[in-house]
Parts: structure tokens; C-alpha cells; sequence
């Protein structure tokens, strides 16, 4: 492994970091204040999130099955932030309900 793989990796890494608390963030905060501005935001920063994972996986050389666990990934941190905040919103409506 060269050493520009090793540096890409690790900033590719770090922006993964950044980027996925950044969606997961503006996801929170754009359903909460209902502004369709940070939903937006949202998918911008999972937007990066995919390009920096993308990044991640081909500076650390993966193949094979590795691409299929890496789309897995990006697929269910796409999805699955929406599922849970369903699932939160149902919660607190039946809570209220006595």
C-alpha cells in the first residue's frame, strides 16, 4: 500500500465521520423544524457520505464482496435514519394518546 493510499484513506475516512453525522443532523432537524432547506442538506451530506465511502474503500483496495458490504452500507444509512424516525414519531403519537 502506498503512502498517497494510506493519506487518502484516512481523509476519506474522516470525511465519512463528518459527513454521516452531518446527514444524519439536517435529517433530524429538517423533520423537526419542517424545512425542506436542511432536508436538503441532508442529501448533500449523504451525498459526500456515498462519494467519501466510495473514496474510503478504493484507497484501502477492497474487491469483491467488500463493494457489495460497502452498497449495503450506503443503502441501509440511507434508509434506515427514515425508518427510525418513523418509528419514533409513531411512538411519541401513541404516547400522547395515552
Amino acid at each position: 500500500m502506498r503512502s498517497l493510499d494510506i493519506l487518502s484513506g484516512a481523509l476519506s475516512a474522516g470525511f465519512v465521520v463528518v459527513c454521516g453525522a452531518s446527514y444524519a443532523a439536517c435529517l433530524a432537524l429538517g423533520r423537526l423544524r419542517d424545512s425542506r432547506r436542511l432536508m436538503h442538506t441532508a442529501w448533500l451530506a449523504y451525498a459526500g457520505l456515498a462519494f467519501s465511502t466510495l473514496l474510503l474503500a478504493n484507497a484501502l483496495q477492497l474487491h469483491g464482496g467488500w463493494w457489495l458490504l460497502v452498497a449495503t452500507m450506503l443503502i441501509g444509512y440511507g434508509l434506515l435514519p427514515h425508518a427510525i424516525w418513523h418509528l419514533s414519531a409513531a411512538t411519541h403519537v401513541k404516547n400522547e394518546r395515552g
